[in-house]
């Protein structure tokens, strides 16, 4: 460990990172610093929690491989991180790391252990959603002739329309919406990028209705909260839980089905998959950066792999009595 390690506040290089690095090289998204943010945020109470560092007090040496090894453990542990959360915490590390010991040669001592910490291998789950009949029961019973229930109607419908992260869902304005002859919502994506999604004729005329409203400039949020002020990922969650359990009443099934906004994301890629739209396609219109991400959808499709099979000829077969097989053999065949 070297000497200037051990004297080095972590605040003044963390303080860079974000502000010369994140925000002024790279230029990441809000939710991208945030998210970072939240790493450090957590890391520094786990410290303090531990080992007794108190956050004004902390030197780049206290981030040894052994206490990150341990704060990635007990994020699983304690806090219940999967897998997945466990390893977007390690890489936010890794970008410090790496960032630190290109501004401070001297820490690449310190910066290497920790850049060799390998991310956990996980299960990939099939992603879960919902019937075209269950999003329709979803559908009819978000309609409501309050405005909250007409603004939760066009939530539901936004979702399911567009696609949409609830992060992305809940940033839309006012002047993002084209009813004109486009009938289209343009929405700002991770990494910045920006995508246009045609809308449909019903959620076109739902939001000409809910733009007619008075006091309305292009700045204002498309779906607000009661305050007139965006909403946020809590906000839209628990509408939903209301739309849900309302619809639960009318089709018990649903009460089985674990449904959050990102389910609904989940719903429209596969509906239109189903629907015959190609992978590119539906990959453009979740937003995704790499196609290899859309391919989880036609992994889940079960529909699809039984129309394949009913294509493919079965084979005959002839039963056959099964003997016993000795035990090495057996155990050989493994």
């Amino acid at each position: 460990m070297s000497a200037k390690a051990d004297t080095l506040p972590l605040g003044p290089l963390l303080q860079r990172y974000f502000l010369l690095y994140l925000k002024g090289q790279r230029n990441l998204s809000h939710q991208t610093v945030c998210a970072y943010r939240d790493t450090f945020r957590l890391l520094l109470r786990f410290l303090a929690r531990r080992y007794r560092v108190s956050a004004e007090t902390v030197t780049v040496a206290d981030l040894s491989v052994q206490r990150i090894t341990a704060f990635l453990a007990d994020l699983e542990e304690s806090r219940g991180n999967c897998v997945r959360s466990r390893n977007v915490r390690l890489a936010a590390l890794r970008s410090f790391m790496r960032y630190a010991a290109s501004d401070e040669p001297s820490l690449l001592a310190v910066a290497q252990p920790i850049l060799g910490i390998p991310a956990k291998r996980h299960d990939r789950r099939i992603i879960s959603h919902l019937t075209r009949e269950q999003m329709q029961a979803l559908l009819n019973a978000s309609a409501d002739k309050a405005r909250s229930g007409q603004r939760d109607q066009i939530l539901l419908l936004l979702l399911y329309n567009t696609g949409a992260r609830v992060s992305e869902l809940a940033s839309l304005r006012v002047r993002d919406v084209d009813l004109d002859s486009n009938a289209s919502v343009r929405i700002q994506g991770k990494g910045r990028k920006q995508r246009s999604v045609p809308l449909w004729q019903q959620t076109v005329r739902l939001l000409q209705s809910w733009l007619s409203r008075p006091n309305l400039n292009p700045d204002s949020p498309l779906v607000p909260n009661a305050r007139g002020q965006p909403m946020t990922r809590y906000g839209v969650a628990q509408r939903l839980r209301r739309i849900v359990n309302k619809a639960s009443k009318m089709n018990p099934a649903l009460r089985r089905e674990r449904i959050t906004p990102h389910v609904i994301r989940h719903c429209t890629a596969m509906h239109l998959l189903q629907s015959g739209v190609d992978l590119s396609v539906i990959a453009l219109w979740l937003g995704h950066e790499s196609i290899q991400t859309t391919h989880g959808y036609l992994a889940a499709d079960l529909e699809t792999k039984k129309q394949a099979l009913a294509c493919l000829k079965h084979p005959r077969v002839r039963r056959t009595r099964v003997g016993p097989v000795p035990i090495i053999s057996f155990l050989e065949s493994l």
